[in-house]
């Protein structure tokens, strides 16, 4: 598996959080501008700690990459689903089972705060996320044909999902 350990965030990830969000920034995934320095504050009240996974480097603790779980809607009905909202790896730990070690592990964080649904969004060129998410069971639920004009062109919004097993 992944050459790296899994475990909640803490405030103090902040930093290395928001800096690999911008080493990491490519046009294949990003619907928001390039991130310039100074950087925004990685965490605030809409995105606390408590939402977020990191992987680090059991060597030295550096941070190599996050997940993002939330809640699709605040809606109580929907309750039982919970979204990825972010998924991200550095590029040095790219082939390493990073990205797959993060989101089994965000299933897992679903499936113990009780869903029986995990879904996520990614733009439809995203040919290697959408690659990943399938090999983990997730399928295709939906298309938004041209949802985003990116770069001068338009861009499919896949959305995707899978029940959680027991």
């Amino acid at each position: 598996m992944a050459d790296s350990r899994i475990r909640p965030a803490r405030h103090t990830d902040g930093t290395a959080l928001a800096g690999l969000d911008a080493a990491v920034w490519s046009p294949l995934h990003a619907v928001q501008p390039r991130p310039e320095p100074p950087y925004a504050p990685f965490f605030d009240a809409a995105h606390p700690p408590e939402q977020y996974l990191v992987a680090e480097d059991p060597a030295d603790g550096s941070v190599l990459g996050y997940v993002r779980l939330g809640l699709p809607t605040p809606l109580d009905c929907n309750r039982h689903v919970r979204q990825i909202q972010g998924l991200a790896v550095a590029d040095r730990a790219r082939g390493r089972g990073v990205g797959r070690a993060l989101l089994r592990a965000a299933c897992e964080e679903a499936r113990r705060q009780g869903a029986i649904r995990i879904t996520l969004r990614v733009l439809g060129h995203n040919a290697p996320a959408r690659a990943l998410y399938a090999s983990e069971g997730f399928a295709v639920e939906g298309v938004l044909p041209g949802e985003f004009f990116l770069h001068g062109r338009y861009v499919d919004d896949v959305l995707m999902g899978r029940a959680l097993g027991g």
